[in-house]
């Protein structure tokens, strides 16, 4: 179970919707792991400021955000522990943080403070792109968990415009002048092109989509691609300190599958000890009416 934010509320969760707030904001927006759970404070949800609604559940007039009182919100600002972050209403349906993150996004600062330690060699090491690899990067949460310990970081989204709110994001940490490459690039085809250059990470994390399109136009399916980029970001690793972080959000793909995708791609490299050092859990949130709330799944490993 994540710990979220003091800036994080998951007031409400019934009916395949969640009832969230962040920050003074409000929302009310869609939760697969919501179906066939009852609001346990129905009047709680007329307050939102803002709605989301999917077309595939059944005919709308309308997809996409709505407002309680019909104007846009404007971005607005949350803490989530010592970072600081700009949230928006995208047309995704997402808003620049994923709260139940919170807690990877800790271990990724342990990791990184564990990297950049004096005597392991590795911080020093990385002059070039970075010590830490942040694939499928978003608006930067797990970027600036790293960045803020000094370690060197490259941040990897296909979406120019995510790239560049997560540049804000780190701004807004005072990372601006921080050593984090940004990359706005296809996440597999970033990771071929550096195993060729002969670039090495001490850690790497990653977030993947269930589908998607890379910057390039390259489809991107999960269930088909991710052992693949998998094989790749374990062949990246450094020999010293190191660790990977993989979360996902897809229906069918729990703790132990990750975990074992993720064995199965770190034994040819690291060896029969992978096992050993590979961790799983559930992704979820507590509601304040005591439902719990399945948002996705995490396996991590570190050496």
């Amino acid at each position: 179970m994540s710990t979220a934010s003091p800036d994080y509320a998951l007031l409400d969760v019934g009916d395949g919707r969640r009832l969230e707030r962040f920050g003074a904001i409000t929302l009310d927006r869609p939760a697969p792991g919501a179906d066939g759970h009852i609001p346990q404070e129905p009047g709680a949800w007329a307050a939102a400021q803002a709605r989301f609604d999917r077309a595939d559940r059944g005919a709308l007039a309308h997809e996409g955000w709505t407002t309680r009182d019909g104007q846009p919100l404007e971005p607005w600002l949350v803490e989530d522990g010592a970072h600081r972050f700009e949230l928006r209403l995208a047309p995704s349906g997402q808003v620049g943080l994923f709260p139940e993150q919170h807690a990877a996004r800790a271990w990724i600062s342990r990791q990184a403070d564990r990297i950049a330690e004096p005597g392991t060699g590795i911080a020093g090491a990385f002059s070039g792109p970075g010590a830490v690899l942040n694939l499928f990067g978003y608006t930067g949460a797990a970027t600036i968990s790293a960045a803020r310990t000094g370690v060197a970081v490259t941040h990897v989204d296909a979406s120019r415009p995510a790239v560049a709110w997560a540049r804000h994001n780190a701004m807004l940490n005072g990372l601006a002048g921080a050593q984090i490459r940004w990359i706005s690039d296809d996440a597999a085809a970033f990771a071929e092109r550096e195993l060729r250059r002969g670039r090495r990470f001490a850690g790497i994390v990653l977030d993947p989509p269930s589908y998607g399109h890379g910057a390039t136009g390259r489809a991107w399916r999960l269930a088909d691609d991710l052992p693949a980029l998998l094989a790749a970001c374990a062949e990246l690793l450094d020999d010293g300190p190191a660790f990977v972080l993989l979360t996902a959000h897809t229906p069918g793909f729990g703790p132990d599958r990750l975990g074992q995708i993720l064995l199965e791609a770190l034994e040819p490299v690291v060896g029969s000890s992978a096992g050993g050092g590979i961790e799983v859990a559930d992704q979820s949130l507590l509601s304040e009416g005591g439902t719990h709330l399945h948002l996705g799944s995490m396996a991590r490993w570190a050496r």
